[in-house]
């Protein structure tokens, strides 16, 4: 079974992120889901941004008008400051114009700022019911612990845009967060969307945290064959970070047929629960150290081979901020296998395939950041 290919925020490669042209490049690129992120508006509506700090994404730090909502908050722990989409109305956030969050690095993407503006939930619903075959929704509940706190119940808003478009109980709807309470509180509700839980490499759950506070448990306890089994109890399956899915594990050459096994993704797959990964990306800056090519960090590495090796895996869906390549790596590896296949039956020698292959271990783990940033 060959993995979902998830448009990580749109083509979030091509386009600045979260933008009505990132989506529907996406839709023709071949993605077969798009992940938008939710925060609230002051009026609690849902708006589609990474973070509820919109001076990277947006012009807002251009807008005279605007100069006296920066201030400084605490979220989940960390201290920011800037611009917080709960400070606006929907009124208000809809003027703002959508920028490329890494310019240097995308200077291509950096030529479309100012072209789009902040969407709501229900606009890109649109997009995807318009779209000219199926596409689904994996939409992430960003910081529900919080805005729980200063009065947005995040389930409810979500389960009420759901409803109102039709999209309650739709077999395209995957809401995933990197708290529990969050996705319980969705399916108390009735909404009818699969759950996945998104983990950290390190550290625990705000939601777990202000609850049990330095007793809350780790993200990577909660990854035992015992916390596994639990979670399949309550949940369809779990996202992990690229770092966790591969650890341990050996690249392989688009045409070596050797195996590329995970530990997270056999002992999940083995309790019933789905696994997901984030965020495939070509560029040098965020490949393993050895399969970097030259020294420019916004070249494109060996993105083959670790794209195609943790398809491999067998994982059910990854995360990509370029669809049309994720999908191309999938499609080498049905490929390969289709290849692998016709030699084992006609038992002859094929090319391509050398059984002196050798796989290549990464020293350094790809540079991920924290929060899918």
């Amino acid at each position: 079974m060959q993995p979902l290919v998830i448009a990580h925020r749109g083509a979030s490669g091509y386009r600045p992120e979260h933008s009505r042209s990132a989506y529907e490049l996406a839709i023709e690129l071949g993605a077969d889901a798009i992940e938008p992120d939710l925060v609230p508006t002051k009026d609690g509506v849902l708006v589609l941004r990474h973070e509820n700090e919109v001076s990277g994404t947006t012009d807002v730090a251009d807008r005279p008008e605007f100069r006296d909502r920066r201030t400084t908050k605490t979220i989940d722990g960390h201290r920011v400051t800037g611009w917080f989409t709960e400070d606006f109305t929907w009124e208000e956030l809809r003027t703002l114009r959508t920028r490329e969050r890494l310019p240097e690095l995308r200077r291509a993407s950096r030529q479309h700022d100012g072209e789009d503006t902040v969407l709501r939930l229900e606009d890109l619903l649109a997009i995807l019911d318009a779209a000219p075959r199926r596409v689904g929704l994996v939409a992430e509940v960003k910081h529900a612990s919080a805005f729980a706190a200063a009065g947005f119940p995040m389930a409810s808003l979500l389960d009420g845009v759901l409803g109102s478009a039709g999209w309650r109980d739709d077999d395209r709807l995957t809401v995933e967060s990197f708290e529990k309470r969050v996705l319980r509180e969705v399916a108390a509700l009735g909404t009818g969307a699969r759950l996945v839980y998104l983990q950290e490499a390190r550290g625990a759950a705000a939601d777990e945290v202000a609850t049990a506070g330095a007793a809350a448990p780790t993200y990577a306890t909660e990854r035992t064959d015992a916390a596994l089994a639990r979670l399949a109890t309550e949940f369809d399956g779990i996202s992990v970070d690229l770092p966790t899915l591969m650890a341990g594990v050996d690249t392989r050459a688009v045409d070596d047929p050797g195996p590329v096994r995970s530990d997270v993704v056999e002992r999940a797959h083995a309790v019933g629960l789905a696994v997901y990964t984030w965020t495939l990306r070509p560029e040098n800056r965020f490949l393993p150290a050895a399969l970097r090519r030259g020294g420019d960090l916004a070249a494109h590495g060996d993105w083959e081979r670790w794209f195609t090796s943790v398809v491999r895996t067998g994982v059910d869906g990854v995360f990509a901020d370029h669809a049309d390549l994720a999908v191309r790596a999938r499609s080498l590896v049905a490929d390969g296998a289709a290849r692998a296949d016709g030699c084992r039956r006609s038992r002859l020698d094929c090319p391509g395939h050398d059984d002196r292959a050798r796989p290549l271990r990464l020293d350094a783990r790809p540079y991920a950041r924290s929060r899918r940033g």
